[in-house]
């Protein structure tokens, strides 16, 4: 929901911002994140458990969009602004190595904060890490998970089981056979999204770029290998291409698809079906046969806490370390109501993950969530991400519509190059 940017939520104190600055006050800290119904209220949450050793404290919590924070931070930069900066800024992975490399003024180096890195997902944490240093606390999981109604995969003769740790051509010929059995799909997504391909591609450790951040779009054999499956799924007709996001999300809810891959917080998106409670089921992606390193998890989505060089660095840090780095408390108050799954490891051991959600059959889906973003394979973003996944996505049309795969990946690599001057 979008709200104005300067509107100010205090977490659990009704003190005003100007939305401009580190707060200035030892015991306050000035954040920038957007979504009061996740991102937000994960926020206010962490306050008050920081707040049972430290009863001074206070957030001033800047509710700001992602695309105005990316405009705002990005206009401070180039000013050298840095004195309007807040203390914490929350940043989506996928933007990270962008505004890292573009900006490094902007961050603070956090690698000896007393935050243990290792207990977070290598593959996360990596999102943030530049030459060795880090430079955000992970948040929320953009673990991909493959969800599917059971219920349907029954009518087929098929379990969740069917659809676990299996590779893609097992999966094409399952779908098939449900789909001749129910009429139903097991798939669905925006038509020239290539967010598919994106999840296939991190599966097996691959990208659109290399280490040093040049493209390798063409000539990639695992991205040719993943559009050639994504074709196939789409041919077959097992996964329906729609025009829009609320279509795509209408195509689970109202039944006419059976399943979905995306990121975990999808489940919140399948849950207002509520007439599907209890038939529904959660389990990995299944991977790219014949490609070295291929695995059965993937992300999609996700997005990491940013201490500015304008921060009270050490209250910033504690503080971090003491709630999205270190409390269980925390992640366990906002899982039910949010559905924010942890990238903090530790939280995958609590109770309250490993309790079963009656929408899903009674599966403990959080825990085994937490168990798979464990392993979901690093990906190298660098500084053109974004420009690399919107003409993979113009290919991905081209190639449905019947061109060469590898010509439109070719123009693609060109298209980019072209960007990087």
């Amino acid at each position: 929901m979008a709200m104005p940017i300067a509107l100010v939520l205090s977490g659990c104190s009704s003190d005003g911002g100007n939305g401009g600055g580190g707060s200035g006050d030892e015991n306050t800290l000035t954040v920038w994140t957007w979504d009061p119904a996740f991102n937000i209220y994960a926020m206010q949450e962490a306050e008050k458990v920081y707040q049972q050793d430290n009863p001074d404290f206070k957030l001033e919590i800047v509710e700001t969009p992602w695309d105005d924070l990316q405009t705002k931070l990005t206009t401070l930069a180039q000013s050298q602004e840095f004195d309007e900066l807040p203390d914490i800024l929350l940043m989506q992975n996928n933007a990270f190595q962008k505004n890292l490399i573009n900006y490094p003024d902007v961050f603070t180096d956090i690698t000896d904060s007393g935050i243990d890195f290792s207990e977070f997902p290598q593959a996360v944490a990596d999102y943030s890490t530049l030459d060795g240093a880090n430079y955000g606390v992970p948040f929320d999981a953009g673990t991909a998970i493959g969800a599917y109604r059971t219920d349907v995969l029954a009518e087929a003769g098929y379990t969740i089981e069917d659809f676990t740790d299996i590779t893609w051509s097992e999966f094409q010929t399952k779908a098939e056979d449900v789909l001749a059995k129910t009429g139903k799909p097991l798939l669905s997504g925006q038509a020239g999204s290539s967010d598919m391909i994106m999840m296939m591609l991190q599966s097996a450790g691959a990208s659109l770029f290399d280490k040093e951040g040049n493209p390798t779009i063409a000539d990639n054999a695992v991205l040719e290998e993943a559009i050639e499956v994504y074709a196939n799924l789409v041919k077959s007709g097992v996964f329906v291409e729609v025009n829009s996001w609320d279509e795509y999300i209408s195509t689970f809810v109202n039944g006419s698809v059976a399943g979905t891959i995306n990121g975990v917080w999808i489940v919140g998106s399948i849950q207002t079906a509520e007439d599907q409670a209890g038939n529904w089921g959660v389990t990995n992606l299944p991977k790219l046969d014949g490609v070295s390193g291929a695995t059965n998890y993937s992300a999609n989505g996700g997005s990491s806490w940013v201490v500015t060089s304008n921060a009270n660095v050490d209250l910033a840090t504690d503080f971090l370390a003491k709630t999205f780095g270190g409390s269980t408390e925390l992640y366990d108050t906002i899982l039910p109501k949010a559905g924010a799954v942890a990238n903090w490891i530790p939280a995958g051991d609590s109770d309250v993950y490993g309790q079963p959600v009656d929408f899903f059959g009674g599966q403990a889906i959080f825990a085994d969530v937490v168990a798979f973003g464990a392993e979901v394979p690093s990906n190298n973003t660098g500084v053109y991400y974004y420009e690399g996944r919107d003409s993979v996505s113009a290919a991905i049309t081209k190639i449905i519509g019947g061109a060469d795969v590898k010509t439109s990946l070719e123009e693609a690599q060109a298209t980019v190059e072209f960007a990087m001057g």
